[in-house]
């Protein structure tokens, strides 16, 4: 059952849920368009979402929303910032199965925490969560699908690092901050004061974006990149073709 939080801050906030769903919706059609023309190169290819990926979907987004429930602080921001790991199944569907299925477990991933864990923010910080998410397994996954190799999969997972980073710090500075000082009330002025009392170089949205946001998209995406580059390889045949046919699969990416 939905819990009753999710449908009252649903209830006071439609136009957001508007806006949420409008967003998962570009990020889904984007995978789509980009993983359409990677498969130009491998015609043969598994079709975008068959059964089987339906449901390693659904496996990895309910894994990805469990991590997200196990985020915390760090020193380096305000403790409403929160750095969790719940983009690493997102990114290794991605790897496997295609930018498409990579988005969709961002978003399984949406549903099981707000089942789980509501929200607290009226959709918030959940909406900057898939997209900020989105802009690390996006690029990392339509990279590798061009051309599946280690190099191409450490491209990407550097290129989605930096498209993360860039995009979070930005969002936060003209969407993120000025939307919660509007719905919650928060004087920008107290924002910018936790922020001060971490770091005194913060001064105004720009510098509390660039020291605060920035550094946790950093740590998040190299973490997650590496840890992926570190066990991809190994699950990747029993992600692809199961348990009984990994030792004549041991050799595929």
């Amino acid at each position: 059952m939905i819990s009753k939080n999710v449908l009252t801050a649903a209830k006071q906030n439609v136009s957001f849920v508007a806006v949420f769903i409008g967003a998962v919706a570009l990020m889904i059609a984007l995978a789509y368009l980009f993983e359409k023309a990677a498969k130009k190169k491998n015609p043969q290819a598994e079709r975008i979402l068959s059964t089987r990926k339906i449901v390693m979907i659904g496996m990895f987004g309910a894994i990805s929303g469990i991590l997200y429930c196990f985020d915390f602080a760090l020193p380096i921001a305000p403790n409403f910032y929160k750095l969790d790991f719940s983009e690493l199944p997102a990114l290794i569907a991605g790897f496997a199965f295609g930018p498409v299925a990579g988005v969709l477990v961002e978003f399984v991933k949406m549903v099981v925490k707000l089942l789980i864990k509501s929200t607290s923010t009226a959709f918030v910080g959940d909406l900057a969560n898939f997209l900020i998410g989105c802009m690390l397994v996006l690029p990392a996954s339509v990279i590798y699908q061009f051309k599946k190799s280690k190099a191409t999969a450490v491209i990407g997972c550097a290129v989605g690092t930096l498209v993360m980073t860039v995009f979070g710090t930005f969002f936060n500075a003209v969407y993120l901050i000025p939307t919660y000082v509007a719905l919650f009330g928060m004087p920008l002025d107290v924002i910018l004061g936790m922020g001060q009392a971490i770091n005194s170089r913060v001064t105004d949205v720009t510098s509390f974006v660039v020291l605060m946001v920035a550094p946790i998209n950093i740590i998040k995406g190299c973490g997650i990149s590496l840890i992926t580059m570190l066990v991809y390889k190994r699950l990747s045949p029993i992600i692809k073709y199961g348990a009984a046919p990994l030792q004549s699969a041991g050799s595929r990416t």
